[in-house]
């Protein structure tokens, strides 16, 4: 904040000159105090000035006695998982009360390298929502795939200092910390010479593992499983996040963990939120609500979700309701089951009311990231699954999660030992094409567990390299898949009796669009209803995100990438006969 800005503030807090913005009769959540106070709140240049007092204001605005609630932060989160640009995720956040996210672009990453990076930094600079992103610290996330781009040290100096880059983004590679690997400690020492953050990413690391891990100054992490877990972490000094994502949901189950002692060391993310999670429950307020539901103290949720996230991150300048914080708060009747947002201001102004966003944010062209499609020669042949006899490997689909299991079966082959679906058996084939450099790579395996009894479907979304995924029961409908993806730039569609059925393009990158989030739930409740009603896919699973993370290859047990099926528990590929 510049010096002629902090005079103009403290002229209005000292009562010389005239505030723009007098919130009346509320009742302030008070995050320092754990605390409500009734009182007037004035606001001057999007900043709090301060309280009660005999000050005039050029606006009034009546709170009715309403709670007033700093703006949620959410602690960690890949807005690509909205399947929507940065403005169309602002228009559809904000208006439940977030107004901060702390964003890894890891996944635009993995496809577009730099190009990713530059484009959410432009895409999220002038909108409501404020959007502070960290250096994706693995670009690939594995040696086992081929994504679209290696980022190394050197890409991290070229954006490590740029204000907005709070730090380095979620280090999964675990063993390279721990074994203390080169190029892993380069990108970390691009973060220690400027004393910014790392985020973690150690799920089930505890002991002397946990102790190499945050030895080098990792300090939050999102993926503890178990009460004990997240208090061990928080005892070797990490911040601990409750996640409430749509695939991992954790806030109820972590729970236990947080008392009067440790509150202080946890934050609310919502990582990969799906676009019909954020139009049914909300955003970062679903997450706050189920915690108060459930027995946590309501102005314990809300700092937990405001003070401690700006704590974390070194956000001076919000995560409260005090003197010389931004002017980002909403007003709700109630605080007691629950929080959601009714009048919604960022920087002092009303920006959305009871569910609704006032003024969309502004679009900027998608330039350098659209239609990352390069796929060598393809055609039905890289489909082909040949086996050495009637015993084979199958993913095993376990309906509600990611994991996996390490499934085998008996299976019908032909004469030059080519699978044959049958009907009456509920496996498919699964294929992984390479979409990034054009280099051929293509892989298939059997899945079982997918349910669907005649067609394909496929999408370029498949975390974390993003090729494209495709299952059917024939080669027919998915080499159509396939090529309506590559035509289109890539999104999510199906197949069935040669005819396309349903589509959802996503022109930037292959995993986000322009569209806003009432357009993209539509699309795709759509396509969900025609997936389980014509294609008959299992009801238990959602079909298109089980397959975004079949391809995964740091979750147990098998998955399938561009060069193969592998085996997570032994970190090797495995060959699909028995």
């Amino acid at each position: 904040m510049d010096i002629e800005k902090v005079k103009n503030l403290i002229d209005v807090a000292a009562s010389r000159e005239v505030a723009d913005l007098k919130i009346t009769n509320a009742k302030v959540i008070d995050v320092y105090n754990r605390d409500v106070f009734t009182s007037d709140v004035f606001v001057k240049d999007g900043y709090i000035v301060g309280f009660d007092g005999g000050r005039k204001a050029l606006e009034e605005f009546d709170a009715g006695g309403r709670y007033l609630v700093p703006s949620l932060i959410d602690a960690h989160c890949h807005i690509e998982s909205s399947h929507l640009s940065p403005a169309a995720f602002s228009d559809a956040v904000v208006p439940s009360g977030t107004g901060c996210v702390i964003a890894d672009p890891h996944e635009i990453c993995n496809v577009t390298g730099l190009d990713g990076m530059e484009y959410m930094l432009r895409a999220s600079e002038d909108i409501p929502l404020s959007v502070y992103l960290m250096f994706p610290s693995c670009v690939p996330a594995t040696p086992f795939e081929h994504s679209g781009a290696v980022l190394t040290a050197e890409e991290v100096r070229k954006y490590i200092d740029n204000p907005r880059v709070l730090g380095l983004g979620e280090m999964m590679n675990y063993p390279g910390v721990s074994g203390a690997d080169n190029t892993v400690l380069e990108k970390l020492e691009e973060a220690y010479k400027r004393d910014k953050i790392i985020d973690g990413h150690a799920p089930s690391i505890k002991g002397s593992a946990l102790d190499s891990y945050v030895v080098a100054s990792i300090e939050t992490d999102h993926e503890c499983e178990t009460p004990e877990e997240a208090q061990d972490k928080i005892r070797k000094g990490m911040y601990v996040m409750l996640r409430q994502g749509t695939a991992c949901q954790n806030v109820v189950q972590l729970l236990p963990a947080v008392t009067g002692k440790n509150f202080s060391r946890f934050l609310f993310c919502t990582d990969d939120r799906q676009p019909q999670s954020i139009t049914r429950e909300g955003h970062v307020s679903y997450g706050v609500s189920l915690a108060i539901k459930n027995g946590l103290d309501p102005v314990v949720a809300i700092s937990m979700a405001t003070l401690n996230a700006a704590t974390c991150y070194r956000l001076r300048d919000r995560g409260a309701i005090a003197p010389g914080k931004r002017a980002d708060f909403f007003l709700t009747s109630s605080i007691k089951d629950g929080i959601k947002a009714e009048d919604v201001f960022l920087s002092g102004k009303l920006v959305a009311q009871n569910g609704m966003i006032l003024e969309k944010a502004r679009q900027v062209p998608a330039q350098n990231v659209s239609g990352r499609m390069d796929v060598k020669d393809f055609s039905a042949s890289a489909l082909s699954l040949r086996l050495k006899g009637n015993r084979a490997r199958v993913i095993d689909i376990i309906p509600g999660g990611v994991v996996t299991g390490a499934g085998e079966a008996s299976v019908k082959i032909d004469k030059d030992g080519e699978w044959i679906h049958e009907p009456d058996v509920d496996i498919l084939k699964l294929a992984v094409i390479e979409r990034h450099h054009g280099t051929g790579h293509h892989a298939t395996a059997l899945i079982r567990g997918y349910g669907m009894r005649h067609g394909a479907v496929a999408t370029s979304i498949a975390h974390d390299s993003h090729n494209i995924i495709v299952v059917g029961d024939n080669d027919s409908d998915m080499v159509l898949a396939v090529k309506k993806l590559i035509e289109i730039g890539g999104g999510i569609t199906m197949f069935k009796d040669g005819c396309e059925i349903g589509t959802h393009r996503l022109e930037i990158a292959g995993l986000m669009t322009d569209l806003s989030l009432e357009e993209v739930t539509s699309c795709l409740d759509q396509m969900h209803d025609k997936a389980l009603k014509q294609l008959g896919v299992n009801p238990s699973i959602d079909p298109f995100m089980t397959l975004c993370f079949m391809a995964l290859p740091v979750i147990p047990s098998y998955k399938l990438t561009d060069s193969g099926l592998f085996d997570v528990r032994s970190f090797s590929f495995v060959d699909n006969s028995l």
